[in-house]
């Protein structure tokens, strides 16, 4: 299927001198899922909901100043390889242009529509992200937003301060409708003093509940189904006990419509934009190096995240890396924080590395204690 059936000329676009305070009001107006950049009518970039929740964000930053790259597909670009492309470019949409230009968008909501029926045959279980950051109910509301600025997420699980449990979620469309409103009802006076009492409001205030859950052994279907019906991008995903097991997102399910069939591990980079003096081809055999330490352990899939931060050194910015596994034991992860996308890589490659071997121990472990009480048993 080639995304000619899907693309749409229905889309929100501004200028790059657009001033922030009217993006927002489109986002809480239109809900789309991402605004495009144009001057006269060439497109220039995209800009998101992340894009606008910085704490101190200025209403009069103009378009230009927020926006992000994001891929250019052909009208006739096969879907599964739009999706490896919306999923590498950490974007929710992106542009379809032909020979006359800017010819319409397509929107993660739209591939997902068209495969919906496919969807039965995997469950949540398989794709889901396991390790999720969450937040307390008591905690400040600036110290969500540096969650989200920091690990690159739009939604935080909330759980009750004392016993852990689950009472809600936070997402970045709260805090954009609350800013929002707050604007509508204060004008254009200086709001620098309402912006630092907003950031310490308990994360309580905001938070929507009750919170939409799945089971892990529910279909992918359900899981979209389910996102669709509640208006939402993602679902947190509960064991029996009602306790977080993790969150799946729409980004999760286009994530896995783009996993090769090859016979090696599919490895995926988002933001691969950052990568400088690091190869796709090295980040595949380091990955591989530390897989076949675990023998026994098949990689079904890698995801390899990259994050960028403000802060420099020297001119090269702090960035966050997370890898993830998904293999026939479960999700394994690892995470680094460095300068540049190689020493943040290294640093998330030696914590997998760990981790594997960790797990590889455990096994081991039990397999040991098992024979050793079945030899006890026939004494």
């Amino acid at each position: 299927m080639d995304i000619s059936t899907i693309a749409t000329d229905e889309f929100v676009e501004v200028d790059p001198s657009e001033r922030a305070s009217k993006i927002r009001s489109i986002f809480e107006r239109d809900r789309p899922r991402g605004v495009l950049v144009t001057e006269d009518g060439d497109f220039r970039g995209v800009i998101g909901q992340q894009q606008l929740i910085r704490s101190h964000l200025e209403d009069t930053t103009q378009a230009h100043a927020l926006m992000r790259s994001a891929p250019t597909l052909a009208a006739d670009a096969d879907v599964r390889d739009v999706a490896r492309l919306l999923v590498e470019g950490d974007v929710k949409i992106a542009p379809v242009e032909d020979d006359s230009g800017l010819i319409g968008i397509v929107a993660i909501d739209a591939i997902l529509e068209a495969v919906l029926p496919n969807l039965s045959a995997i469950d949540v279980e398989d794709i889901y992200t396991g390790a999720v950051t969450t937040v307390d109910d008591q905690a400040h509301l600036g110290r969500a937003i540096n969650l989200f600025r920091e690990e690159g997420i739009s939604r935080l699980p909330v759980t009750d301060a004392d016993d852990g449990g689950l009472v809600g979620i936070l997402t970045t469309v709260d805090i954009l409708d609350f800013v929002t409103r707050r604007e509508h009802r204060q004008g254009k006076q200086d709001r620098r003093g309402d912006i630092d009492r907003m950031l310490d409001l308990p994360v309580y205030d905001l938070m929507s509940s009750p919170v939409e859950q799945i089971s892990g052994d529910a279909t992918v279907e359900d899981a979209v189904e389910q996102m669709f019906q509640a208006g939402f991008s993602g679902l947190v995903v509960t064991d029996a006990g009602g306790q977080v097991s993790g969150i799946i997102t729409k980004t999760d399910v286009l994530r896995a419509l783009s996993y090769t069939e090859d016979t090696q591990m599919d490895v995926q980079i988002t933001n691969i934009a950052l990568l400088e003096t690091l190869q796709r081809s090295a980040i595949n055999e380091a990955i591989r190096d530390v897989a076949s330490k675990y023998q026994e352990m098949d990689v079904l899939h890698a995801h390899v995240r990259f994050h960028e931060h403000k802060e420099k050194l020297r001119g090269t910015p702090l960035i966050l890396c997370k890898i993830r596994l998904r293999t026939s034991h479960g999700q394994m992860a690892g995470t680094g924080e460095g300068y540049g996308a190689e020493h943040a890589f290294r640093l998330a490659l030696d914590t997998l590395e760990r981790n594997v071997l960790e797990t590889k121990g455990v096994i081991a472990d039990e397999r040991y204690e098992g024979e050793l009480i079945r030899k006890l048993e026939q004494v």
